[in-house]
């Protein structure tokens, strides 16, 4: 939701040759700055704040866990990886008219993540299974159930 005068300041979607480079910039290694949390979290922030779609991919590529996603990760490392991967994704679903799952697996092949459900936790919520649940009895013969 951009106001319409503001319009003129967004950049256009990546082109097909941007997205090939993004996918080489996550299958590089990581170059992750031994310098504090605090100063690289702002940096991964402008980064991903800057609408460069080259910077976004730096810092999906530099936060990335793969299996260890949950393990090895702060609360705010997990939460500025999500938005980015989270920008990433949506764009490149809309570059290459695929859909959310595939574009998905097209981003986990290129980190080298092999996290199943995990990635799941990050799309979307998983879903319950209520046919296990046990069905509740009416107190009374006059009751009635509430599903009906």
């Amino acid at each position: 939701m951009v106001p319409v005068n503001k319009q003129s300041n967004l950049r256009p979607l990546a082109t097909i040759n941007q997205v090939n480079k993004c996918i080489s910039i996550l299958k590089s290694k990581p170059k992750i700055k031994r310098s504090m949390w605090s100063r690289r979290a702002q940096e991964y922030e402008a980064k991903i704040s800057s609408g460069k779609i080259y910077e976004l991919a730096e810092v999906v590529r530099d936060l990335n866990k793969g299996d260890d996603l949950m393990v090895d990760q702060s609360y705010s490392e997990r939460q500025l990886f999500e938005k980015a991967y989270e920008r990433m994704q949506s764009e490149f679903q809309i570059i290459l008219s695929l859909s959310p799952e595939d574009t998905q697996k097209k981003l986990d092949k290129a980190l080298k993540r092999n996290v199943g459900g995990q990635t799941q936790a990050i799309s979307a919520t998983p879903k319950t299974p209520t046919a296990d649940l046990p069905v509740e009895e009416p107190i009374s013969e006059t009751d009635e159930p509430l599903d009906e």
